[in-house]
């Protein structure tokens, strides 16, 4: 997701920050053993998420109308009340913070003390900047349509919301200064539900090692830009343990010709549909995720700030140089 996904976060005064994984994810699945039994689905959802996004940037552009409240600073004048904020305040090619606020954006005032937790989920849907958009929808595409095909739609449609959530959640816990909007979380879930694939399936596979080692890179190269000022890797992060974990629950295989036993003789022993490692990960994996959300819940909805109870992971955003420091991110 690194084309630049920048998942944007932008202050009170329409400074617009961002928080980027960088990379390309035309990685595809190591080739396995294929059940003739089984379903191969037609992708619908992934391009329905994609035409929503552009729409919501569409939305976000015609009520930012920056002609009105900024006129002489606006980028593409050409294109009316679509024409961009300055690149000053924002370098992506989008509307102001100010105008994202309105639409939804992420921001813990807003979420805690006036109750506004649909803001979880909006912020998904919002996007900073054509560089942002783009770079986003074309992650989504290389990886989502793949495993949409692969398992079907409705899987993939619960890894992705529930990893864009899981992401604003963690988001939220440990920054309170600034505005979050954009899809890291939500892409960053499908990575990690493709480890996960990955791992519980791994029997199956033949050129697991080679698949295993290319995503990790992949993985830890997106993470690791996630430490560059202005780049909020909460959300990254907290994206990619949801889908991961989901990924335990929702994409394991049934063992290779478990659907052919039904035409065995009677009285002959047939396997189960799961291998039994499969099992206790899915067990583990549902009892890890009800347990972290309603944690992490709580602690956000009673006020709480995740950096009090870790006072070292304000590094894992953001690793001060003599370059840049990390006061403001």
């Amino acid at each position: 997701m690194r084309g630049e996904d920048l998942e944007n976060r932008g202050g009170g005064t329409g400074e617009v920050k961002s928080r980027a994984n960088n990379g390309s994810y035309s990685l595809s699945s190591s080739s396995y053993m294929i059940d003739d039994s089984e379903t191969r689905w037609t992708s619908w959802l992934v391009p329905v998420f994609v035409v929503a996004n552009v729409a919501m940037f569409l939305v976000a552009m015609y009520f930012n109308n920056c002609p009105k409240h900024n006129p002489g600073n606006c980028v593409a004048r050409f294109l009316g009340r679509f024409s961009f904020e300055s690149l000053k305040l924002n370098p992506l090619f989008g509307p102001s913070s100010s105008t994202l606020e309105r639409l939804g954006a992420l921001e813990w005032t807003k979420v805690v003390q006036k109750h506004q937790g649909w803001r979880l989920v909006t912020c998904i849907w919002l996007h900073a900047g054509v560089i942002h958009l783009v770079a986003n929808m074309l992650s989504l595409v290389f990886i989502g349509i793949r495993l949409e095909q692969q398992f079907g739609f409705v899987r993939i449609g619960v890894i992705y919301l529930l990893s864009g959530f899981g992401g604003s959640v963690l988001s939220s816990l440990f920054i309170r200064n600034n505005i979050s909007v954009g899809a890291s979380g939500a892409l960053f879930g499908l990575l990690g539900a493709m480890l996960s694939e990955l791992i519980t399936n791994w029997t199956i596979y033949t050129n697991k090692a080679a698949a295993m080692i290319t995503l990790l890179v992949i993985i830890v190269i997106n993470l690791g830009l996630g430490i560059l000022p202005h780049v909020d890797n909460y959300a990254h992060i907290g994206g990619f343990l949801t889908g991961f974990l989901l990924g335990f629950v929702l994409l394991p295989r049934p063992q290779f010709g478990w659907l052919d036993q039904r035409n065995l003789p009677a009285g002959i022993p047939v396997k189960t549909k799961y291998k039994a490692y499969q099992y206790a990960l899915w067990f583990i994996s549902i009892v890890l995720l009800i347990v972290g959300f309603i944690v992490a819940l709580a602690m956000l909805f009673r006020g709480e700030n995740g950096n009090d109870h870790c006072p070292w992971c304000h590094y894992v955003t953001c690793v001060p140089t003599s370059r840049w420091n990390c006061d403001k991110n």
